[in-house]
């Protein structure tokens, strides 16, 4: 069983890093100290955690950091904590470095790790950071809105040259197995089509004969988001081209959409669930996930948030396709 006296806790970010961990680091950092505790950062995830990676921090070292996108942590992916050994390992770790409390910022697969630590006597809160939107015990996970926003940003560009160049655009937006990225970027971009892995009836012969029957109506130019999950953004727009003869570009907006300065959202909705998660832990709580529904942060046991499934909203969906027409 895990001690329920708290006197350090620990922090760590884990898989990709995503806009707004650094407000999570730093609430966690300064609330745990308001209250007498030690924190130690942990440098490179589970992976840091393995080697050992750790560092008392101040709240002189999580100054200036809220505006600063990845993470002052750094992260990484560990395949050694999918195993016994690599989990043992860790739990003894924490307990060598007086570790009563882990905050772990990822996803499911950081979810996955925690819970395991709390199984070998580690108390752990996990924090939705992931750009991705695919956690499905919260309406809301760090980063998203920063993502969202770059990409919106950049599609509009995409759309100023294509619209230049009487041009077909297809635009590959990150996001996994999950669509929730390319859905928000089809309505506020105005796409005429939206590619989502969620989505089963895909066929692009039908968007060959719509952008075919809107060059015949008068349109000028066509944009196709393209989730990350469906993916051959390329040899996608080659094959349009050739079925249509309309000049079609691909761009995958990649590794930019992880970057930058986190918008107001991702800056205040971090640092809440940063403090929640310490008080979380001097309540005496382990193996849970802080979450957002509702206007109200929530959290929930670690097993339960992992068995959760999440789809994309179908009437979300359905108004980007009417907003298309």
């Amino acid at each position: 069983m895990a001690d329920k006296v708290i006197r350090t806790i620990g922090v760590l970010t884990s898989g990709g890093d995503a806009p707004g961990m650094n407000a999570a680091i730093r609430a966690v950092v300064r609330t745990a100290l308001g209250k007498g505790l030690k924190v130690r950062g942990i440098r490179r995830g589970y992976s840091g955690l393995l080697n050992e990676e750790i560092i008392d921090m101040t709240a002189r070292d999580v100054s200036d950091t809220i505006q600063r996108g990845g993470t002052i942590l750094q992260t990484a992916r560990c395949e050694e904590m999918r195993t016994v050994e690599g989990q043992q390992k860790a739990a003894g770790i924490c307990k060598k470095y007086g570790i009563d409390g882990l905050v772990v910022i990822g996803g499911d697969g950081s979810f996955k790790g925690a819970q395991k630590l709390s199984d070998y006597g580690v108390n752990t809160i996990g924090l939705p950071g992931t750009i991705d939107l695919d956690i499905a015990c919260t309406e809301y996970t760090i980063g998203f809105d920063t993502a969202v926003n770059t990409a919106m940003e950049a599609i509009d560009k995409v759309r100023d040259t294509s619209t230049s160049h009487e041009r077909c655009s297809i635009i590959e937006v990150m996001g996994r197995d999950a669509g929730y990225l390319a859905l928000w970027c089809g309505i506020a971009n105005g796409a005429e089509r939206i590619l989502l892995p969620e989505e089963h009836d895909y066929d692009e012969a039908k968007i060959v004969e719509d952008i075919k029957e809107n060059r015949k109506r008068g349109k000028k130019h066509y944009i196709i988001i393209n989730a990350e999950g469906i993916g051959d953004s390329m040899n996608m727009a080659k094959r349009i081209e050739e079925e249509t003869g309309m000049e079609t570009r691909a761009t995958i907006l990649g590794h930019m959409q992880r970057g930058g300065s986190p918008t107001c959202k991702d800056r205040v909705y971090a640092s809440i669930m940063g403090a929640k998660a310490v008080d979380l832990l001097l309540e005496g709580k382990t193996n849970r996930v802080v979450g957002y529904k509702h206007g109200e942060y929530i959290d929930f046991d670690i097993n339960e948030a992992l068995a959760m499934q999440k789809g994309i909203p179908q009437y979300q969906y359905d108004i980007a396709k009417q907003l298309a027409l």
